[in-house]
């Protein structure tokens, strides 16, 4: 009996090597090559018999314009993330840890969806048992969510043309698998394969579909990076598991912004929405201590104010140790040698250790001045004082840079009742906020002379 050839195809994009190679061909990443089996000619000759007509070419000002139409899910975190709610038609992919509630939140939103619109619950993991007692659990006894409990794409896909439901979740994509392919379920062909036919189904008939997709080791989608290409909006599930909060966070939104997030805490009905996400993300001080710092960041549209403490404390090793956590590690080291250059501030002999309270993660460069002024404090041993917040960027020449919508940072913090700020000169507002007294700076140097002087 003829042996089945095998290929060997790489899980970040997808090009395909006869033999096993330690690094990618096409792309360059190390140890993604997977051996799958290979498409006969026949069969991929059989499988774009289909597509043989093409959609006629029409002028781009021909083209009707109009504003996507959005259906809310219920949940008023989820709809800011997906930028108003779920658009006829769309796809979306969201990943996240096992057991960080993504299957809850879907069927959440499903049930509320239920109410008005017909909705299908596809299940490739658990049986329908199980996913009615996390209903039970969560409170939905009267759920009218329609529930089955199947792993193979043609059935999913007639049971889609038969109910014809406005929005649809399949739960996973890892779990399905075409009889037109020969590999296992979860592999890079099946995934690329099963994720296109769902695609192309929701574009023909108008079904919105949520994919939930795993996720690696090292925290991003399992599975070809194609995969993210073939959807319209992908988000990701964070937030530590021995925390109640969790955030969904907007990587890629063809119908809204990206980078925006939304905020739940986990209880015991399920996932509820956070209105005011600021208050988890400061801590509750009786007093001003040293080495905190308020920050204002900004995810998306919405600004968050976070806490950012640091702790400088003597070494006892010749090589003083940076830890950053929620912080990118080697900025902090720039800001240290900046500090020394043009503040005159050194920490050669002292371990520094930064810490973004609340397990936020803070990716934007305006986090830069919060990080530098709590180091300062931790190292002189003195409180900043109470209602004090600042942000901006810090240049390797010591200038203070402008943030990105520095007025709406403003009026955030003024409206959570903050008092004093530090911002670059850039972001100075030309009107007074009310209740905020802002000390604009251009140097580092400035910026620490000031601080002395407020405590």
């Amino acid at each position: 009996m003829a042996k089945d050839k095998t290929i060997y195809t790489c899980c970040e994009c997808g090009g395909t090597s006869p033999k096993w190679l330690g690094k990618c061909p096409h792309c360059g990443a190390w140890n993604t090559l997977e051996e799958t089996l290979a498409q006969t000619a026949s069969a991929s000759r059989n499988r774009f018999q289909s597509w043989a007509q093409s959609a006629p070419v029409t002028p781009l000002a021909q083209i009707e314009a109009n504003e996507v139409r959005r259906t809310p899910t219920g949940l008023e975190e989820l709809d800011r993330v997906l930028g108003g709610g779920i658009v006829e038609g769309g796809v979306v992919l969201i990943g996240g840890d096992p057991g960080i509630g993504k299957s809850t939140l879907l069927l959440q939103a499903l049930d509320a969806l239920s109410r008005s619109l017909p909705t299908l619950y596809v299940t490739g993991e658990e049986s329908g048992a199980q996913v009615a007692l996390r209903a039970r659990r969560l409170g939905l006894d009267a759920s009218q969510v329609r529930v089955q409990a199947e792993t193979q794409l043609e059935k999913i896909l007639a049971t889609l043309a038969a109910e014809r439901p406005a929005i649809a979740v399949i739960d996973s994509i890892q779990t399905l698998y075409s009889e037109q392919l020969s590999s296992a379920p979860g592999s890079v062909a099946q995934v690329r394969e099963c994720a296109a036919h769902l695609t192309r189904s929701a574009k023909a008939s108008g079904t919105a579909i949520v994919l939930v997709g795993h996720v690696t080791k090292e925290g991003a989608l399992a599975g070809p990076r194609v995969l993210e290409h073939m959807v319209d909006t992908v988000l990701y599930f964070e937030g530590d598991t021995h925390s109640s909060f969790r955030l969904v966070r907007a990587i890629k939104n063809r119908f809204g912004a990206v980078n925006e997030i939304g905020v739940f805490a986990m209880t015991e009905r399920g996932l509820k929405g956070v209105a005011n996400p600021s208050a988890i993300f400061l801590s509750t001080h009786g007093a001003p201590v040293p080495g905190s710092c308020v920050l204002v960041t900004l995810e998306g549209t919405r600004p968050l104010l976070v806490e950012v403490q640091a702790l400088v404390d003597s070494s006892p090793i010749p090589s003083p140790r940076r830890l950053s956590v929620g912080l990118e590690q080697n900025r902090l080291a720039m800001l240290l040698a900046v500090m020394h250059r043009h503040a005159g501030i050194a920490c050669f002999d002292q371990d520094v250790f930064v810490n973004a309270v609340g397990g936020v993660r803070i990716s934007e460069p305006a986090a830069d001045l919060a990080v530098m002024l709590a180091i300062h404090s931790s190292l002189r041993g003195k409180a900043l004082p109470r209602g004090f917040l600042t942000f901006g960027e810090v240049g390797l020449a010591g200038e203070v840079r402008p943030a990105p919508r520095g007025q709406e940072r403003l009026k955030e913090a003024a409206k959570l009742g903050f008092s004093v700020a530090i911002v670059p000169k850039a972001n100075a507002p030309k009107k007074p906020i009310e209740g905020l007294t802002i000390h604009p700076v251009e140097r580092v140097e400035q910026a620490i002379e000031l601080v002395r002087t407020l405590t």
